[in-house]
């Protein structure tokens, strides 16, 4: 049912906990977490820009195959536009270990990055943003079914995550207004 580990050189830890970028489309970082419905499992991956938080791909599916990450790294991918090659850490699930996953990047000019297996913090900014996403909406009702998810996803992500809830790392300013070029809560209200 998920994709299998296939013997896949393990990539390198290029991240090594420095959770920034100097600009966007240059670092990103990515991981999937199951949701239950009444209809049975959803999984959710997403790719998380560094530079501001952004959440700039994201992919609902029935499944856990390396397409799902594929499908949410293509979303990143398009509206990032990035000019030279990006860094895209991940985990060690078998997604981001597999042939089909490593072929995908070496096409996209993407530059594969895991953490250590078993390392939470070694991939804390995704962990962080499953933990909002599923205290702020996941479990504050119950989802009958993977559409009514995907809808509310979109909803959740790209109309509050990224541009109204405020980032503590941003100096409490959203995805979007730092990517506005603000860097100060100060300089909304001038």
């Amino acid at each position: 049912y998920c994709t299998k580990a296939d013997g896949t050189p393990p990539a390198s830890d290029l991240i090594r906990r420095d959770f920034n970028a100097t600009e966007p489309g240059v670092r990103f970082v990515g991981d999937i977490t199951q949701i239950d419905t009444w209809a049975g499992p959803g999984y959710l991956a997403t790719v998380i820009d560094l530079h501001s938080r952004r959440v700039v791909g994201w992919a609902v599916a029935d499944h856990m195959r390396t397409e799902l990450v594929t499908d949410a790294l293509t979303m990143a991918l398009k509206q990032r536009r990035p000019k030279g090659k990006v860094i895209f850490h991940s985990d060690r699930g078998t997604q981001y270990t597999s042939h089909d996953f490593a072929r995908f990047c070496r096409r996209n000019r993407i530059r594969r990055s895991l953490g250590r297996t078993g390392i939470c913090y070694d991939n804390a900014v995704a962990e962080s943003f499953f933990a909002t996403y599923k205290k702020e909406l996941i479990h504050t009702r119950p989802w009958p079914d993977l559409k009514s998810v995907k809808k509310a996803t979109f909803e959740w992500i790209e109309m509050y995550y990224n541009r109204t809830r405020r980032h503590s790392t941003l100096g409490y300013l959203t995805p979007h207004e730092y990517e506005l070029g603000f860097r100060h809560i100060h300089e909304l209200a001038a």
